[in-house]
């Protein structure tokens, strides 16, 4: 492990809630939370939003004519033989196969569907300026400050780490969120831990 993530354990270690420094020391201590890790739990996530360039197999019980991986487009939608363009951004693959099935019932009597994620492209993080990864990150589902801190290895000497910005882009406005990371360690104001959602930056000054 790096001496940044040890580094970063002890500070949750001081004065931090025992629940709180328990989950990260386990996700620092197993060497970070790892992109292909994060995708493998939320492959399984039923409550996953679909966003472009995920991948999904879609398939129809006994007919491999109808059994086919399909990207989610820009446009959010996927294509499938003889219903043409499904939306998919945005939507649980559930919800997807639901529609699917639907559709094809007007060709298929009682058309069993699946679809299941195979390829989470779509959830990329960044984390930038003082620590010691910076960079784009291809995450799961459920990342928040914290996970997204230590996917960049922690802190570089001279971070001020209680003027972390989180960045989101919204309807083509930008939204800022504070992070005080010292009073997140002491336990206090965890709200500021919040969920990343596509795109947003991390900026440690």
């Amino acid at each position: 492990m790096k001496i940044a993530g040890s580094l970063l354990i002890k500070k949750l270690a001081r004065g931090c809630q025992p629940g709180l420094f328990a989950l990260y020391a386990v996700v620092l201590m197993t060497g970070c939370v790892t992109p292909e890790h994060t995708a493998a739990q939320n492959m399984a996530d039923p409550g996953y939003h679909l966003g472009p360039e995920d991948v999904v197999m879609i398939s129809v019980w006994k007919d491999e004519n109808l059994t086919r991986e399909a990207i989610v487009r820009p446009d959010g939608m996927v294509s499938f033989p003889l219903i043409g363009d499904v939306p998919a951004m945005g939507h649980t693959v559930e919800e997807v196969r639901q529609d699917i099935a639907k559709r094809l019932a007007r060709f298929i009597p009682n058309p069993h569907v699946s679809v299941a994620i195979t390829k989470l492209q779509s959830y990329k993080v960044y984390v930038m300026g003082r620590v010691t990864k910076p960079g784009e990150y291809l995450v799961g589902h459920y990342t928040d400050v914290l996970q997204a801190l230590s996917l960049a290895g922690g802190f570089t000497p001279f971070a001020s780490e209680n003027d972390i910005k989180i960045i989101r882009r919204e309807n083509g406005d930008q939204r800022v969120f504070l992070f005080r990371y010292g009073d997140v360690q002491k336990g206090r104001d965890l709200n500021q831990n919040i969920l990343l959602e596509r795109g947003d930056v991390v900026m440690v000054p």
